[in-house]
């Protein structure tokens, strides 16, 4: 299994919770499996009501483990039409099914002895995408004024800077182009 601390797995739990809720996920149940399973620590059971809206959860449930950086080992599903999609990412499974689906796989009763997690507890703590960092305003940089001219000792004149080479000329207009009448050959 890839190594996420237990706060993260949290974090990454309460987000999808919301997220899938969001999205309007129907049953949604969260099961801490992890002293019953040596596959994966916890059980995400959501149900849509149909194929694209199981695909939209699964996009959803893709997004908030890409931003968690949580590696996704695999997603099964069994085919269009099949009404049940499972995506495996080592601490967290989750698994996508259509209403007729869920009751036929019956994993809520298969893991039965599972310590089931109060959602309502766990949505009050949802973790906020950290948001990006202000971007200060880039300032034009002032251009680099010439050093000091410098005083010779045998000249009574201060030597002058050099011109700058970053200095702006000034822009001259374009000329009209001129058209030329072309000559045709005389035709024999």
């Amino acid at each position: 299994m890839a190594t996420v601390s237990d706060a993260q797995t949290s974090a990454i739990l309460r987000n999808l919770v919301a997220a899938l809720e969001d999205k309007k996920a129907e049953q949604l149940k969260v099961m801490n499996v992890g002293g019953l399973s040596d596959i994966t620590d916890f059980l995400v059971l959501a149900t849509g009501n149909s194929e694209p809206h199981l695909r939209a959860l699964r996009i959803e449930a893709e997004k908030i483990f890409d931003a968690a950086k949580l590696p996704i080992a695999g997603t099964e599903q069994g085919g269009y039409g099949s009404g049940w999609t499972v995506m495996d990412a080592y601490q967290i499974m989750v698994h996508f099914f259509t209403a007729e689906q869920r009751v036929n796989y019956a994993l809520d009763k298969l893991w039965k002895d599972a310590v089931e997690i109060d959602l309502k507890t766990m949505a009050a703590k949802v973790v906020a995408p950290a948001k990006p960092k202000a971007v200060k305003a880039l300032k034009p940089k002032a251009p680099k004024v010439a050093a000091k001219a410098k005083v010779s000792k045998t000249a009574s004149k201060p030597r002058t800077a050099a011109p700058n080479k970053n200095a702006k000329k000034p822009v001259a207009k374009a000329k009209p182009a001129v058209v030329k009448a072309v000559k045709k050959a005389p035709r024999k």
